[in-house]
């Protein structure tokens, strides 16, 4: 039986596998909240601009040896790239669900739509709470946000 992603014959068909296009998303994700341009983590991994964006749509399959270089550049660990995934992809190429990863990010979002990672506003409040640069005062930021939202 063919694996997702290629054919009866086992050649790879032209679209990309959900898991490509997952972990390419949370490179793209992680890559835009520490406000770096594709050029710059291209060149931190000796790649061209056009490779990370394959990498990002997924066109590209991420091996493990790049994996470990992204996730050392973007300062993550290499589960980052696979946290959020979808349950339906966790289930049908055997992962664990959401739930069973400890410390993924899923669970500090639930109720959030796919979307709000991706959104400006997202994105340029995370950038401005770490530029704030004492880790006391950026506490009590967090803590007040956490205060304002609802209780669970």
């Amino acid at each position: 039986m063919a694996r997702t992603g290629e054919s009866e014959s086992g050649e790879r068909e032209s679209r990309p596998s959900p898991i490509d296009v997952h972990v390419g998303s949370r490179i793209r994700l992680r890559r835009t909240l520490l406000g770096m341009s594709q050029e710059r983590l291209g060149e931190a991994l000796g790649l061209t601009f056009q490779q990370v964006q394959k990498y990002e749509r997924g066109v590209n399959r991420v091996g493990a040896s790049r994996l470990f270089d992204l996730s050392r550049v973007l300062d993550v660990p290499i589960s980052f790239f696979f946290d959020d995934m979808p349950d339906n992809l966790a289930g049908t190429y055997g992962a664990a669900p959401r739930g069973g990863v400890r410390g993924s990010l899923s669970e500090a979002q639930e109720g959030f739509g796919d979307d709000t990672l991706n959104r400006r506003e997202t994105l340029e409040l995370v950038r401005a709470y770490y530029r704030i640069s004492e880790p006391a005062v950026r506490k009590k930021v967090f803590d007040l946000i956490k205060s304002m939202g609802p209780t669970e």
